[in-house]
């Protein structure tokens, strides 16, 4: 209940002091490419139950219903709005409307697509989804390359699938097994700095590759 309120007061706080933001980045994507302002997309939540994660768009609308569902490095599909949303990781804040309605947290392990948590192994699978996801974890800070490290791989969905995802759940793991509130803190403050002076902020206990 601790952690609901926490989420709940500072995503407030954030949706209203963010407003004027999103309004200038929603004109600029409407002019810079047809399609929605917002990409929702189904991810698995918490005790596997899916949902509609929101993102604001920062590529064109696909075609293919089989496009690959990991972006590498300068991904041809990226918009050029999409591409300074992305590099200042803007396109995440609408999730403080998911924060609110109950289906993430401010801080959790990353909800992924149905199709990569079919290869969670089961023990990982029951813990990691034992809590919301969230807007950011210790994984996405030591991820923050991802793109650029799977665009210089051969088979980037293999990459991803192969070796980025087991370090992923294994974070998330150590990070279900150490909730708490004071953790969520220090996630949070290492995102703020990241965003802020965009360096690569050094978790405590983060458990590095």
């Amino acid at each position: 209940m601790a952690k609901r309120l926490f989420d709940i007061v500072l995503a407030s706080l954030g949706v209203v002091l963010i407003l004027p933001l999103l309004a200038v980045l929603a004109l600029w994507i409407k002019l810079d490419s047809p399609g929605p302002v917002f990409f929702r997309q189904e991810r698995v939540g918490r005790h596997g139950v899916p949902f509609r994660i929101h993102k604001l768009r920062s590529m064109r609308v696909a075609q293919d219903a089989a496009a690959p569902q990991v972006t590498v490095g300068d991904d041809v599909r990226i918009t050029r709005a999409g591409r300074f949303i992305r590099r200042h990781r803007l396109d995440e804040l609408p999730q403080l409307i998911d924060v609110l309605a109950g289906s993430m947290s401010l801080v959790g392990p990353r909800p992924e697509v149905p199709r990569y948590v079919a290869q969670y192994p089961a023990d990982l699978r029951d813990k990691v989804l034992s809590v919301r996801p969230g807007i950011t974890d210790p994984a996405s800070l030591e991820f923050l390359d991802e793109a650029a490290m799977l665009a210089a791989a051969v088979d980037p969905e293999r990459e991803y699938v192969e070796a980025v995802l087991p370090v992923k759940l294994r974070l998330a793991a150590q990070y279900v097994d150490q909730a708490s509130l004071r953790r969520d803190v220090q996630v949070l403050l290492a995102t703020l700095r990241l965003l802020v002076f965009g360096r690569k902020p050094v978790m405590p206990g983060a458990g590095h590759r």
